[in-house]
């Protein structure tokens, strides 16, 4: 016993480098021995046959230990340094992996000599050294093609045992498998898939990480960008259009839908000043800034966003366009980082707070939601405490899910139940607002829809808030669902009955569900029923438009009032110089002291019972010309064979054919319409010329249209013809015929 404990006391005080030689001497005496009488550890010789296989053994057991703790320990200092290179200012010696070119890379196996070397970047074992070909051919294909580059950089694969993984303990021996990795060119860390170090890297540089820790020269840190739109600037970190990968995200795309929203807070602005509205995701508060520095005192604005960059940034964008910023709504915490000699434009409160939070704490008169995604969780929070008559405007981006290309999606976030139709934009504004409204009507509240606009990548709708139960009701029956048939394009919304009906597919006005095999009409929805848009809104916004030189929104705000008044461009006018009660009634604003008094009776927050009045008998005004539902794609509708006329003709043949009819932003071939699908299509085969030459012409064939070729298409589209009817053009002298199977008219012999 007293031989075990001076052995263990031994290997207590050796360090590890000659607990290891002494290991080996340890080793050749037993085997000189011949049994292993005696020993030597660091000079003390154990001599005795009792208990020495006892001893062996757990001198092993022990050396193990001590093995796989120091290995332990090893890789904890090393992840422990990473962190502190990473933090360090201090440039260090890049790795051997960091080249800018192969030709570098190859001066470190000096390939030029006529002897074999190895590969500086693969052990012995694992790559043997040879001849230079060999070994260029090597270090171009297995190192260099599959390198990360970053800033004329190239991070080349290492095999080199340069990170160290937890030893596997298989007996007596220890082993420890190195595998391939990288070397992060601007910290210590090592990664050994590429995509993850491409990943890395990039991590970097959204964070604004882009010095170079390892190269001796580092280049000069990058400044953050600063981009100016509608006079207002603002600072913007690299890589600031991609909102997985950034705290401040920014899209130029965007500009479209923040004048949009402006202009709506501008018509807000001057029906009752000053007004508190809220931008709940700030991200680098382009949008409120935009409010405070056009607006002035009309508006007190806050800017929210519960990421801690993002809100520095805010702060840092107030400053750079003059503004004061209140944080958290106290006068004490006022941040003044405003130059001596320079005056502030205004006064922009800046919060920190989860946007549902805020909105639950908070009242506002104008609340935006434009979060990465859907707006469906924070619906609920918005409308719990918006004042009377006030706008929720809000922006989802998920338009994978909303323009049916995730049904999936839509049925969780929306519970709508959604397929691709030639009218899915029109679809997906009304599935948003469907879910506007339903999050209205539990806090016993209704809406109004002022707009709502589906462009390429977001749908923008915007509602005005009426406060009550009956509000709430009359807007929870404007929900209904949708029948389409798939076949011919077809939709009508299911009339609501106290009884089921058997088949609802029955409604529609086509018969292609009994004619046609299998299931040809679905129901799409819940979906929102009544009107998208609101004629007197949209003209005032189109003023403000006008008097702030917004140039790039008067084109949209022009097609709007167009559609939403199911007219064409050439009869749009602004306003009516001789009639002022007819403004009136339509909604227009005009600055006059007659049209002011109107709407500047009482500036403040609450409006007398006579105000709310007046302004709901103009709000019925406005909505009293409701547009048709959804709109028919001319393209979608041509027929085989024949040429289409002009859109701007075919409108045109509309209307004089006696019906309503506009273009639609949803669509740029899209027709707005409450003609019948029946009637659509045999205008456009009237006014359609065929392609083809004639069995005796010479020439395309042009139907005559002191024919009523129309006449003859209608009655063969909706089944009253016979077999055919034979039309015959006098100029051409060309018999044709028109069928019920096939409208298109055909040569007769």
């Amino acid at each position: 016993m007293a031989a075990e404990e001076a052995a263990e006391a031994a290997l207590v005080r050796l360090p590890p480098e000659q607990g290891e030689e002494n290991e080996n001497e340890e080793e050749e005496e037993e085997d000189a021995g011949g049994g292993g009488e005696a020993a030597a550890l660091n000079g003390v010789v154990v001599s005795g046959k009792v208990g020495s296989n006892k001893l062996d053994m757990e001198v092993t057991e022990s050396e193990a230990e001590a093995k796989e703790k120091g290995a332990e320990q090893e890789s904890i200092r090393e992840s422990d340094s990473n962190i502190l290179d990473v933090s360090s200012d201090s440039p260090r010696e890049k790795h051997i992996s960091i080249q800018r070119q192969l030709a570098d890379l190859e001066k470190l196996a000096d390939l030029n000599e006529a002897e074999k070397k190895p590969c500086p970047l693969c052990p012995e074992d694992k790559f043997k050294a040879c001849y230079s070909h060999k070994l260029h051919r090597h270090l171009q294909n297995l190192h260099w093609k599959i390198s990360v580059e970053f800033e004329g950089y190239r991070m080349c694969i290492c095999h080199l045992p340069c990170r160290l993984v937890k030893p596997n303990l298989i007996g007596d021996q220890t082993f420890s498998k190195m595998g391939a990795h990288y070397h992060c060119i601007i910290c210590s860390a090592t990664i050994t898939r590429r995509t993850d170090m491409i990943g890395h890297i990039n991590r970097h540089v959204n964070k604004g990480e882009t010095e170079s820790r390892f190269i001796t020269a580092p280049t000069a840190k990058s400044s953050p960008e600063v981009l100016k739109e509608s006079d207002t600037d603002v600072q913007v970190l690299p890589n600031y259009s991609t909102p997985q990968k950034t705290d401040s995200y920014f899209n130029p795309k965007m500009k479209l839908n923040r004048q949009l929203i402006f202009c709506a807070l501008a018509v807000l602005a001057e029906e009752r000043k000053p007004i508190e509205c809220l931008d709940a995701f700030g991200a680098t508060g382009i949008m409120g800034l935009q409010w405070a520095k056009h607006l002035g005192s009309s508006v007190k604005v806050t800017i929210n966003d519960c990421n801690e960059n993002s809100v520095a940034m805010i702060q840092e964008n107030c400053h750079l366009n003059k503004m004061k910023v209140i944080l958290n709504a106290k006068e004490d915490d006022t941040d003044e980082a405003i130059e001596d000699g320079e005056e502030s434009v205004g006064t922009i409160e800046v919060t920190k707070m989860d946007a549902n939070v805020i909105m639950h704490l908070r009242s506002f008169d104008f609340i935006h939601l434009d979060p990465f995604g859907t707006s469906v969780n924070y619906l609920d929070s918005a409308f719990r405490n918006v004042r009377n008559l006030g706008i929720v405007s809000l922006t989802s981006t998920d338009i994978s899910s909303l323009y049916a290309k995730a049904q999936n999606v839509a049925l969780r976030h929306y519970g709508c139940n959604i397929v691709r139709t030639e009218y899915y934009k029109e679809l997906a504004a009304r599935i948003v607002i469907a879910s506007v409204a339903r999050a209205a009507a539990r806090c016993n509240k209704g809406i109004e829809v002022l707009l709502a606009v589906a462009l390429e990548h977001f749908v923008l709708v915007v509602v005005r808030v009426l406060r009550g139960p009956s509000p709430a009701d009359d807007s929870a029956k404007k929900i209904k669902y949708l029948i389409h048939c798939q076949w011919c394009e077809e939709r009508i919304f299911q009339r609501e009955s106290s009884m089921v009906e058997e088949n609802p597919y029955q409604q529609l006005p086509c018969d292609c569900y009994g004619s046609m095999p299998g299931k040809t009409a679905v129901v799409l929805g819940p979906l929102w029923s009544g009107a998208l848009f609101n004629t007197g809104f949209l003209r005032r916004m189109l003023f403000e438009a006008l008097q702030y030189g917004l140039e790039e929104t008067q084109p949209l705000l022009k097609t709007l009032v167009c559609e939403a008044e199911c007219t064409t461009l050439k009869q749009f006018s602004i306003h009516s110089s001789t009639d002022e009660n007819k403004q009136e009634e339509c909604g227009v604003y005009i600055k006059t002291p007659d049209t002011s008094a109107e709407f500047y009776l009482i500036h403040g927050k609450r409006k007398s019972n006579e105000v709310i009045r007046n302004t709901t008998k103009r709000q019925k005004c406005e909505s009293s010309a409701e547009h048709p539902a959804f709109y028919y794609n001319i393209h979608r509708h041509s027929i085989k064979g024949m040429n289409m006329p002009k859109l701007n003709k075919f409108l045109s043949y509309l209307s004089k054919a006696g019906y309503r009819v506009s273009r639609t932003h949803f669509d740029p071939m899209g027709v707005r319409t409450n003609a019948p699908l029946a009637q659509f299509k045999a205008i456009l085969v009237k006014y359609s010329t065929p392609t083809y030459t004639g069995g005796q012409a010479e020439g395309p064939v042009h139907l005559n249209e002191d024919l009523q070729v129309g006449d003859h298409v209608q009655a063969a589209v909706d089944g009253k013809a016979g077999d055919g009817e034979i039309l015959e053009d006098k100029k051409s002298g060309v018999t044709a015929m028109v069928t019920k199977d096939c409208p298109t008219p055909c040569a007769a012999d």
